[in-house]
């Protein structure tokens, strides 16, 4: 357990340097959430009735319709766009899962600034395929392309690992939860308002070029990830001297699954599973909290956006307020103990909750929950990890999350339609009681002095 207990001290918090990840995360994010709000239009469009349930795409999709019907679903239609939506989200992250620990990995050897320019140029192709997929099979290429050069957030990580101390890891990597909070705030909110604009109709004969209904939030997002790149390029300083960089680690060959089981060492490879358990019953929360809300309160879709509003506030003033002030005085175990608690609570809470008061409040302990567990987990990572591993390790741990993001969804999906609401997220309740009976074992990182 050398790592927890010896790892050297770094240098300095540089203040500049995170404010420039911050920005770099924040448009990236934006970018990427912008298409959350399109995925039904975006069925209706690919997929036409009539001849088109014989096309290829009509036939992938025809055991979503059955399962649709076949479960009693009120609107089949809707509910098998949900899954059409879930199944595309999916395809992202799995892509995220596999490519974070080799981009991660490889910006150990190389430095973390040619790997950020690398894979935000990669995210641009990918929203020019978007803006020019007339195809839905073009629009799964930008997707494909878009979730591989996704994993450049292990690298961003490792980027704030370089440049805080280890006794303020937590609150350096906290700016990435507010990145997210903040992005997943206002991309949802752009790709909606986008979304009313539609080139074809302003000029019909783009059409032939492979221009698509949603070609402005596509246009939206590559201009946001130009706009990153220069800042980039122009703003941000390599945060990994050479003298500090690592070579391959022969351990940590092979798929990313196996990776997860197989590497780092044993504390941060529980981390891992914690990290990889809880997200699984996060992102399956988050896939159905608007069916809830529509079920229990029949929340519009303003309403369900200024939902996610609420609990994208709560998670920035979280990370932003208590994380950043706590963790050095708490500790990150602790936080990240108290972060799981409050999922626990959370799903009871909005299990039962069929008013507003014990709804609302079970998300407030949710986005308290994300808030507190992700950073601290993550700076676990750091903090177990030496220097030479940093990018490698913590694109395991992000890997993990996007594992997580994978299934989660769609196995949310299907219990919440199978069992009921109550019943999904009473389950949630007892799916996060394992990672919070796994993560009182970690062990305590031992920070040094400075």
């Amino acid at each position: 357990m050398s790592d927890i207990t010896s790892t050297p001290t770094k240098s300095k918090q540089s203040p500049s340097s995170l404010g420039i990840i911050f920005l770099t995360l924040f448009l990236d994010l934006v970018g990427f959430s912008i298409i959350f709000p399109l995925f039904p239009a975006m069925l209706k469009y690919y997929l036409p009735s009539g001849d088109g349930a014989e096309s290829l795409l009509g036939q992938l999709i025809a055991p979503l319709t059955n399962l649709a019907e076949s479960s009693g679903a009120a609107d089949p239609e809707f509910m098998t766009a949900v899954l059409f939506g879930g199944i595309l989200g999916s395809l992202y992250s799995i892509l995220q899962f596999v490519c974070a620990p080799l981009w991660g990995a490889y910006s150990d050897r190389v430095g973390r600034r040619k790997v950020l320019l690398i894979t935000i140029s990669g995210l641009g192709l990918s929203y020019i395929a978007w803006f020019f997929a007339a195809s839905f099979w073009v629009l799964v290429f930008a997707r494909v392309l878009g979730g591989a050069m996704g994993g450049n957030l292990s690298v961003a990580t490792a980027a704030v690992a370089d440049t805080t101390t280890r006794e303020k890891r937590s609150s350096g990597l906290a700016i990435i939860g507010i990145a997210f909070g903040l992005g997943f705030i206002v991309g949802p909110a752009i790709g909606g308002l986008l979304a009313k604009i539609d080139l074809t109709e302003i000029a019909p004969s783009l059409k032939a070029f492979g221009v698509n209904p949603f070609s402005v939030p596509a246009l939206v997002s590559l201009i946001l990830t130009v706009i990153n790149l220069i800042w980039v390029s122009r703003r941000f300083k390599e945060t990994l001297p050479e003298s500090k960089r690592g070579k391959p680690n022969p351990e940590c060959k092979g798929l990313a699954v196996f990776r997860i089981f197989q590497c780092p060492e044993p504390a941060t490879r529980r981390t891992n599973f914690v990290y990889l358990i809880y997200m699984l019953a996060f992102s399956g929360m988050e896939f159905t909290l608007t069916f809830l809300a529509v079920e229990r309160f029949g929340f519009s879709p303003a309403q369900n956006g200024g939902m996610f509003v609420f609990i994208g506030l709560i998670l920035v003033l979280v990370q932003g307020g208590i994380v950043r002030r706590l963790a050095t005085p708490v500790g990150e175990k602790r936080l990240a103990l108290a972060g799981l608690v409050c999922g626990v609570t959370a799903f009871l809470l909005i299990a039962i909750g069929h008013g507003y008061g014990l709804f609302f409040t079970g998300l407030a302990l949710m986005a308290c929950s994300i808030g507190l567990a992700s950073p601290t987990l993550s700076a676990l990572v750091s903090l177990y990890s030496n220097e030479s591993d940093q990018g490698a390790n913590l694109g395991i741990f992000r890997s993990a999350g996007s594992l997580a993001r994978a299934i989660g969804p769609l196995l949310a999906a299907f219990t919440y339609f199978a069992y009921g609401s109550q019943n999904a997220y009473l389950f949630g309740a007892l799916v996060v009681l394992v990672p919070l009976s796994m993560a009182i074992k970690l062990p305590k990182p031992v920070k040094g002095k400075e």
